[in-house]
């Protein structure tokens, strides 16, 4: 703890505010969307298939729209989408409390997931600016350690408030991105966008867009990545379905054990796994070993065993995924703003976010389809498998100098 204070303290009050940003972002929103399916199944009686368009209608929202998220930030500033994504989920957590009708609660699914694509890409463009090109890996390093901080005291803080009732939790969600707002209104510096385009502001994003899609070193990159993240989404879905065939019906309680165990791993490691990877390695053999870790992780899986290493398979695999994360990302981050060139970060930001979720629904569904094959060992040899073809991709692009191309000498000239 020590060590994170100090390394925190060495930063511009701007770049501390933005982590204490995430953590709250995190505390918010976690506190509340671990429960809310089975306030929309049992407390308010949907059917099924309306509580999966609900959630589902959020991540399309989120995903979908992360690329005009960047855009905006990068066209109009980082510090406006940062308050107008916490605006926009004070308003829908605020909304997801009361809403007693399909159409309000889509509608209010809806601005929760935008105003994850106006903050998010801002967020970690303006803080790869503030810190800096020297000190970029370690800013994202400290800001992952809050990340997961709010990931873990989330759903506790949920949890709590759900003894007197959901509306309680939505509303304590709502005040805390309220209060964000406020804060960062008045404590964050504004900092006016680079290069903003005096054209027609259409023809200017589109003229973003196509740079991106003109980065071939960017989008191989985030092909070669997409593996991490399906990996990572892997606590969500594949643990789970692993923690039910041991427990049954207390496949909840373990689920959350589950998560306190990732995010512990993450807070633990965060900065020791970053120092020493910054010692003894360059940021694409830092990533590619994390990939490897995060591939090494389902390998426990594979031996049914007994019901007590059962047990210890998931929480080995649960913290072998966090550290394999905590490794790689710092580096990940840094890469995709040397690869964009240091111009449009939050627009390349958000392209990769899409990136990812397109990814992780993808991934999702085969990973869905391997356990419904009935055979046990496959999903978790294609797991371990993803990782490390995705490790080998990034070392070849290494390899091929794809990681070391500045894109300003491959976006097109405007």
């Amino acid at each position: 703890m020590r060590g994170l204070l100090q390394q925190v303290g060495s930063f511009d009050p701007a770049v501390r505010l933005l982590m204490v940003n995430q953590f709250a972002i995190n505390l918010g929103f976690y506190m509340l969307m671990p429960y809310l399916a089975d306030h929309l199944g049992h407390g308010l009686g949907l059917a099924a298939w309306a509580v999966g368009l609900v959630l589902g209608v959020r991540n399309l929202s989120q995903q979908g729209m992360f690329l005009v998220g960047g855009s905006l930030a990068d066209r109009y500033g980082c510090k406006p989408m940062i308050l107008a994504g916490c605006g926009l989920r004070t308003v829908a957590f605020a909304l997801l409390g009361f809403a007693q009708t399909l159409p309000a609660l889509l509608v209010a699914s809806a601005l929760t997931g935008l105003a994850g694509a106006l903050f998010n890409p801002a967020v970690r463009a303006y803080l790869a600016a503030e810190a800096g090109e020297e000190r970029r890996v370690e800013a994202f390093a400290a800001f992952n350690v809050f990340y997961q901080a709010g990931i873990l005291i989330g759903p506790l803080a949920g949890l709590a408030l759900l003894a007197w009732d959901f509306r309680a939790v939505c509303a304590a969600s709502a005040l805390i991105f309220g209060a964000l707002a406020v804060l960062q209104a008045r404590a964050l510096p504004a900092r006016p966008p680079k290069d903003r385009s005096t054209e027609a502001a259409w023809r200017a994003v589109l003229a973003d867009w196509r740079s991106i899609a003109a980065n071939r070193p960017f989008l191989l990159f985030a092909v070669a990545m997409s593996g991490s993240y399906v990996l990572a989404f892997q606590v969500y879905l594949a643990l789970p379905l692993r923690a039910r065939e041991l427990f049954g019906e207390r496949t909840g309680l373990v689920t959350g054990a589950v998560f306190a165990v990732s995010a512990l791993a993450a807070l633990s490691g965060q900065l020791k796994l970053t120092a020493w990877a910054k010692r003894t390695l360059s940021g694409p053999r830092a990533i590619a070993w994390g990939l490897v870790v995060m591939g090494v992780a389902f390998l426990p899986m594979l031996y049914a065993g007994s019901f007590v290493y059962g047990v210890l398979a998931l929480v080995l695999c649960a913290a072998l995924l966090a550290w394999g994360g905590a490794l790689l990302y710092p580096f990940e981050m840094d890469t995709v703003v040397r690869l964009s060139g240091e111009r449009l970060v939050a627009t390349y930001y958000g392209a990769y976010n899409t990136a990812s979720g397109i990814a992780i629904a993808a991934g999702n569904l085969g990973v869905g389809a391997l356990f419904d094959t009935g055979v046990r060992w496959v999903p978790w040899v294609v797991l371990a498998g993803t990782g490390a073809v995705c490790a080998g991709a990034v070392a070849a692009l290494d390899r091929g100098g794809y990681l070391r191309s500045p894109a300003r000498e491959l976006t097109l000239t405007r």
